[in-house]
Parts: structure tokens; sequence; C-alpha cells
């Protein structure tokens, strides 16, 4: 029997946002904040909403589902606007429900403020003290888990405490005060705005439209919507954009600390991140795990659609033939019904199916992005031995999975990971492969092309660069960090 986790984990770690913003007074916003979304899907399937401001006034739709869910065509025709922002939201403790989408919307001196959020604040603490002396008759609901149902709230009910003063002003502010991980995108009726944390833990871009100004979580998003891309928002920048153009301010120094399980599965395989492609370093992960962990075999496949390039570069760096061995069914993806006896024995069959024509009586080398708890390559292993398979050699292309994430990333607890306490052949022997191989974290840090300390690789190994709540710390067994 399937348990309801080995259905979470065919969809792999979750990060839990993705963001858009664009000024274009002569631009249908609405449609580009749409397709932007639709690029920034994979981000967060749960809610989706936008904010739309035609100069004087901000509308706000948001509602549960996908992006083409929430929307339609006469959704989008009547939030006629100049700028727009929007927001695709996953939930990391199953806070899904339309209270919790974005983006949120607080009345501020002489209008409005929406805001969108991607990250995960870890003062939250502080923040809401600090809130408390500022308004204390703002109820924001009490963040009690890691979850960022209520960063979002909490920093905007922060903004619009501040009276009469200009939100430029106010950001400057608030957002030295924030710690964590964090990339946003808010406006008020005339202007758009952009800030992303001193670390830079998640990806934020700038695109230019022929007459307007575009900012997304991914460069694919720009692609998407026809911008070019500029720069990257800075770690520590604070952007505003309007009829002026565009001008920056630094409100904190930057320290880079950019994730690097963007580059192993999070990010679109189109996008650019520190001017690196992330399909060029998936397939250079690849050729340097066939490198580490070779393997005697017939025929690489991937686990379908995150192991692809990976598996390309392992076919390459080992001389081995390159197979599609799996068949991925598209449609499978987060639903909103309850997972019923029939669906958990189904169990990964809803999503991968083999060709057996393809496996049958060949040594298979098997390439995923990682492992979790190890559910799923449990059932795929059990599942290509069934269909003929004669060996299963299983590669990751991430190191072992040994710390939760406090930045956005929704990672198990400690407890429930697999690889903390076992060995490699004990989570071998315990996914029933002939065997395992990871990435080191070394030989991960060296396909991205970025120095070690330019990298946040706290999931693998520990050393969380911004502290973590005092509570988590002490779970953890962990220095609490000033």
């Amino acid at each position: 029997m399937l348990a309801t986790d080995e259905l979470k984990d065919l969809e792999g770690p979750k990060e839990e946002c993705g963001v858009f913003g664009v000024w274009a007074p002569d631009e249908d916003v609405a449609q580009l904040t749409f397709f932007g979304l639709f690029a920034l899907q994979h981000r967060g399937q749960e809610s989706a909403g936008m904010a739309v401001s035609n100069g004087s006034r901000i509308m706000v739709y948001k509602d549960m589902g996908l992006v083409a869910q929430v929307f339609d065509e006469a959704t989008l025709k009547s939030l006629p606007g100049r700028l727009a922002i929007g927001h695709t939201r996953y939930s990391t403790t199953g806070a899904s429900v339309w209270h919790n989408a974005q983006p949120t919307f607080r009345a501020v001196a002489g209008g409005g403020l929406a805001l969108a959020h991607n990250g995960n604040l870890t003062n939250t603490h502080e923040l809401e003290a600090w809130l408390a002396e500022l308004a204390p008759s703002a109820e924001v609901p009490a963040k009690k888990t890691m979850d960022s149902t209520n960063d979002t709230s909490l920093v905007t009910a922060l903004m619009s405490s501040f009276g009469e003063e200009p939100v430029e002003s106010i950001a400057m502010k608030v957002l030295p005060r924030l710690k964590g991980a964090f990339c946003l995108t808010f406006m008020t009726e005339r202007t758009l705005f952009a800030a992303r944390d001193p670390q830079g833990f998640r990806p934020l871009v700038i695109g230019r439209l022929s007459h307007g100004w575009v900012v997304a979580s991914e460069t694919a998003a720009l692609d998407i919507v026809g911008a070019s891309f500029v720069r990257e928002v800075e770690p520590g920048e604070f952007i505003a954009i309007d009829e002026r153009g565009l001008r920056s301010q630094r409100f904190a120094d930057s320290r880079p600390k950019g994730c690097i399980f963007e580059y192993v599965y999070l990010a679109r395989p189109d996008t650019t991140i520190a001017g690196r492609g992330v399909h060029t370093t998936r397939v250079r992960i690849g050729e340097i795990l066939a490198r580490e962990s070779p393997a005697d075999a017939d025929l690489v496949i991937p686990t379908p659609s995150s192991g692809i390039p990976s598996a390309i570069g392992y076919a390459r760096g080992s001389g081995l033939p390159y197979g599609e061995g799996l068949v991925k069914n598209n449609y499978v993806g987060r639903t909103f019904i309850e997972p019923t006896q029939t669906i958990r024995q189904l169990g990964i069959r809803l999503k991968l199916n083999p060709l057996r024509e393809v496996i049958d009586g060949k040594r298979l080398v098997v390439v995923d992005d990682s492992i979790v708890r190890g559910n799923t390559q449990r059932a795929l292993v059990r599942m290509l031995r069934e269909a003929g398979a004669k060996e299963v050699h299983v590669r990751i292309s991430s190191p072992p999975v040994q710390w939760p994430c406090f930045y956005g990333i929704d990672f198990s607890t400690r407890a429930e990971l697999i690889a903390p306490g076992l060995t490699v052949e004990e989570i071998c022997r315990s996914i029933g492969a002939d065997s395992l191989g990871y990435i080191s974290l070394d030989g991960l840090t060296e396909a991205t092309q970025l120095p070690a300390e330019n990298l946040c690789r706290a999931c693998f190994d520990g050393d969380y660069p911004v502290a973590i709540p005092p509570a988590h710390a002490e779970l953890l067994n962990l220095e609490v960090k000033s």
C-alpha cells in the first residue's frame, strides 16, 4: 500500500511562489501578467492572483487553482490598467485556502498598496512586535510554522502603518528589518516596486518592453511576454518604476547566497540565473555525476521531466546510450481532491508509466533530481523491475538532502527526510536499487560555476546563512546565529 506522502513526492520539492510585475501604460497589462504567471506556474500551483491599476484605483483578483483556471478572457478584459503585479502560490503546510492567496492589499495614505511575496521570512516574531508598536489595532495571523501564510500580510500591514509618508520612504524603513528570503513585487496606483533580500536567495530579474518594464522571478517569464533581459535585481536592492523611469536604491549590502537548488530542480531549464543557463548547468551536473558515480549498464534514462538534462549529461559523460524509458502524464499535478484508497494504490503510475519495449532486459541507470523521503524512488524501482529491467542503478543529481529549508522550499522536517542517519548503502537497500550514487556537493557547486561562498547549500550541509528562529535551531541542535 502506498502512503499519501508518496503522492507528495511525485511532484518533488516545491518552491513557495512566483512573482511578476509590469509597468506599461500602452499595453494590456492584465494579459501580460497572465502570460507571465503562466510561465511561472511551476513555482506555485495552488492559487494565482493579480492586482491591476488604471492609475486611479487598484483592483485585485485572485482564486484557488492554476493560472488558466483562475483567469479567463472575460476576467482579464475586466482588469484594464497601466501597471500590475501577479503571484502564483504553493503553500508548505496545507493552508491552501482563498484567504492566503496573493497579492494582499491594504489602504495607505492617498490610495492603496498591493503586494506579492516569494520566499520565507525568519524573524516574523520581531516584525509582529514592531507592528504592534506601530499599529496596535492591526490584525495579522500569528505565524506558528515556517509557512509563508502570513509573511506577505505582515509586510503589507507594516508598510501601511506609517501614516502620510510616501511608499518609497516607507519601504526603505521596512525592508532593512526583514530577514530571510524575500522577493517582493508591490504597487500603488501609479508606481511599480520590487525588492530582493540581501542574500538573493531567490531569483528576480528586470526586463524591458518597447514602452515599459517587467520584473519577474525568472528570465523565462520575460521571454514569454516579449521583454528583453536587462539585469537581475541585485541582492539588497529596491527599485521603483513609473513615468519617470526606473530608480534604484540599496537598502542593505549585497551578501550573495543564491539557492543552489534552483539549478537542480526549482527553476525552468530555459531560465538563466547569475549569467548561467539552467539547462546547461543541469547537463554539466550529469556529466560530473557520471564521473563521480559510474555504472556498468546498458541504457541511461531520466525520471521525466526534471531528470532529463542531467540524464543527457550522464550519458554524454559515461558514453552510455540515452533513452526515454518512462512516459510522463503531464496532466497530473496538484489536485484539490482528498487522496482516496484507489489513488494511493495507483501511486506513481498516475504520473509515470514504463516503456516496456525499451527497458525489458536492460541494465538501467535512472537519473533523478533528488531523494527526499524515498517513497517515489522505491515505487519507481519496483515498477521498472516489474516491467523487465534486469538491473536498476539510481543516480541523483543533487547530494543527500540532510536539512530542512527555512528560505522558501517545501522540504520535510529533518525527521521525515530519508538521508539523515542512513548511509548511501542503507538508502540504496531501502529503495531496492542495485546501486545508488549522488553527486557530491563540490561537484554540484562546480557545475554552477559559482564560488561556494556565493551559494546557499544549507539543505545539504546545514550551514544556514541567515539566522533561523531559535526554536527551530534548538530542534536541529544548531548554534543560533545572531
